[in-house]
């Protein structure tokens, strides 16, 4: 098993996700501003198995998507000329979705920056079960001044 590099405790002093909507909990290996492996443990009892669906419990391909926009977060986010920003969405490309997520599953969720100019960004994003790929897509993030007002 991989050494935990930071916890849900250390995740949150980087990015502002809070649960119900933290949705990652751990961070196992990063290069800064480059590239991530972070891991979701996907449990009965996570919020969105409530609905999605009653009696065949399958974590939405969305959220999916979410937890490595997450994880692809605290790697930007954790650079020092980053400290209290946070990342927005900009896109998302090549979304697809091969594998069911299910309770019991361990979610690996890897980032790896491929391009960046400015604020903008984009990520290739990868989350795999074992090995076996469930989505796969590239995200495109804006880092933005973490005060509204």
């Amino acid at each position: 098993m991989a050494d935990v590099l930071m916890n849900k405790e250390q995740i949150m002093e980087v990015i502002p996700h809070r649960d119900p909507f933290l949705l990652i909990d751990e961070i196992l290996e990063m290069e800064l501003g480059s590239k991530v492996k972070a891991r979701k443990y996907i449990k009965e009892d996570d919020f969105w198995f409530k609905g999605h669906f009653p009696n065949y419990p399958v974590t939405p391909g969305v959220l999916i998507v979410e937890m490595l926009a997450q994880a692809g977060a605290v790697c930007m986010l954790s650079m020092p000329e980053h400290k209290g920003k946070i990342g927005l969405f900009g896109g998302i490309d090549k979304a697809k979705f091969r594998r069911q997520v299910v309770p019991g599953d361990v979610l690996d969720l890897e980032v790896e920056i491929i391009r960046q100019r400015g604020p903008v960004g984009t990520g290739k994003a990868l989350a795999t079960v074992n090995g076996e790929k469930a989505v796969s897509c590239e995200i495109t993030f804006i880092v933005a001044d973490g005060s509204k007002g």
